[in-house]
């Protein structure tokens, strides 16, 4: 896989107020951990695929090769999703050019590759034999009310 990652998404925005999902976090978003930040977007992602009509199978399946943060089913199809997500101070406008604020930076060859090895396992383990994909999501929280942004891309392998 090359260094250059092709989008081949829908291009989905998200507007939410915290308060409505299963976090209730301070409002100074900063005083977040990583770790809390990245699963509060994979929080965001389930809902998201929820909605869109997948079914959640798992949720940070960890084996010897990495972790899967999300897997979800649709039309007899596993999706293994990598979420990444970030805080910023205001959300990316749509069909600007990005700045600082930039999960996909995140998203790189190696860390897909890992996804890739952990989903082949997970598919040999379950003996599954239908179609499986390894899609990714970016996740962008606004550090002053919680609102978020999420770009979900599919087949990224």
């Amino acid at each position: 896989m090359s260094g250059v990652r092709t989008k081949l998404s829908i291009y989905v925005v998200i507007l939410m107020n915290l308060s409505s999902c299963l976090y209730n976090p301070p409002m100074d978003m900063s005083a977040l951990s990583r770790k809390q930040v990245g699963n509060m977007g994979e929080d965001f992602v389930a809902d998201y695929l929820r909605k869109e009509g997948y079914r959640i199978v798992g949720r940070n399946i960890a084996r010897k090769t990495g972790e899967i943060d999300v897997i979800a089913s649709k039309a007899e199809t596993l999706h293994f999703v990598e979420v990444k997500t970030i805080l910023c101070r205001e959300l990316p406008e749509e069909g600007k050019t990005r700045d600082e604020y930039d999960p996909s930076a995140n998203l790189h060859a190696y860390k897909i590759k890992k996804v890739a090895r952990t989903s082949e396992w997970y598919v040999a383990e379950k003996d599954w034999e239908g179609d499986w994909q390894v899609d990714g999501a970016l996740v962008w929280v606004r550090i002053r009310d919680g609102v978020f942004k999420i770009e979900y891309l599919p087949q990224i392998l």
